[in-house]
């Protein structure tokens, strides 16, 4: 059975492949994507990242990634900048949501290109397109266009081509959530005997509390409004010994506690911040109607509507802006002729 701790005890003692240091993200329009994080991922770590949609998950990763800069804080490589350890031989790579296959390349075109930019002789590139097709049961594939193959097969030459240049840190930005159970099953046992096999460095992004399980040593836990780190839970049990029929219990633990952290985050608030409210007159009657804080000050006592009930003058305002409230007409017979008031 799986044991869950909140820390994972060899953190202190590992080298950090990457660490984050105090680092947020605030958009060129003013959105915050992230808060001030703090996360360091160990060598040999598989490190997933779970969180509802919104909360920063790929902006991080892509941090990680060094594909943008952060607005505040800084990140660390092999305790040290990104240059610094691209001069020292350390790769790293990222696998997209999409494949992203050239489709005018074959399958073996599409894997080579990273060493065909680094301008690795082409000898040399094809032995390891060779062995990273190998790696990911493709080698029969290697002559087919992209649209020989299915979706499973594609992401796999995704994968391939991020392993023929032997990476030292592999970054996935949820690369099996568009396949169907079986596949992204079979993708999932592939992807724990590589990194195992390998030792490979590996952080992840996933919407599956039970991929994160099943794939993970460490899951660190987000939230968003903005992005931010509430837990993060270390699995104990080491793979590829763990068993997918062992892990309910220790799924069912997980999922409880990830609601936890995010109930204890959230509380009474809706969409991450606290509710607002305007009064609007209906039926007669004032009710209160709750504002989320992304609609606040843009449509809060924006007058859009008059009706009439009682004979008395009805002004409704708005609580979503891009929805618009019919003012009520007397009804009218066929022909659109309104009937005759006394």
């Amino acid at each position: 059975m799986l044991a869950l701790t909140a820390t994972r005890p060899d953190l202190a003692t590992a080298a950090p492949v990457v660490e984050v240091l105090s680092a947020g993200k605030i958009f060129p329009n003013g959105t915050r994507a992230l808060a001030p994080i703090d996360l360091a991922v160990g060598q040999g770590e598989f490190v997933t990242l779970i969180g509802p949609s919104g909360c920063g998950k790929s902006t991080l990763l892509k941090l990680m990634a060094n594909l943008i800069a952060p607005s505040d804080g800084r990140l660390l490589w092999w305790r040290g900048g990104y240059d610094d350890a691209v001069s020292r031989g350390r790769q790293v790579a990222f696998v997209f949501q999409d494949p992203t296959l050239m489709p005018w390349a074959r399958v073996a075109a599409n894997v080579r290109l990273p060493l065909d930019l680094a301008g690795t002789p082409r000898a040399a590139a094809d032995a390891r397109v060779t062995a990273a097709l190998a790696r990911v049961g493709l080698t029969d594939c290697a002559h087919y266009y992209p649209r020989q193959l299915s979706g499973g097969m594609k992401m796999r030459a995704s994968i391939a081509r991020s392993l023929v240049i032997d990476p030292d840190l592999l970054l996935m930005d949820e690369p099996f959530g568009a396949r169907d159970e079986f596949t992204r099953n079979r993708l999932d046992d592939d992807l724990v005997r590589l990194c195992f096999e390998r030792r490979l460095t590996t952080v992840f992004v996933t919407h599956s509390i039970y991929e994160a399980v099943f794939l993970s040593s460490r899951v660190v836990v987000m939230a968003g409004a903005p992005g931010r780190i509430f837990a993060a839970l270390a699995i104990d049990e080491p793979q590829p010994g763990r068993k997918a029929s062992a892990t309910p219990h220790a799924l069912r633990n997980f999922a409880v506690r990830c609601r936890g952290c995010w109930r204890r985050r959230r509380g009474p608030e809706r969409d991450g911040g606290k509710l607002d409210a305007t009064w609007h007159s209906q039926g007669g009657q004032r009710r209160r109607r709750a504002i989320p804080p992304r609609l606040r000050g843009g449509c809060k006592g924006r007058i859009f509507g008059e009706a009439r009930s009682g004979g008395a003058l009805l002004r409704r305002r708005a609580c979503n802006p891009t929805r618009r409230a019919r003012a009520h007409h007397p009804p009218r017979r066929r022909g659109g002729i309104r009937p005759l008031r006394p």
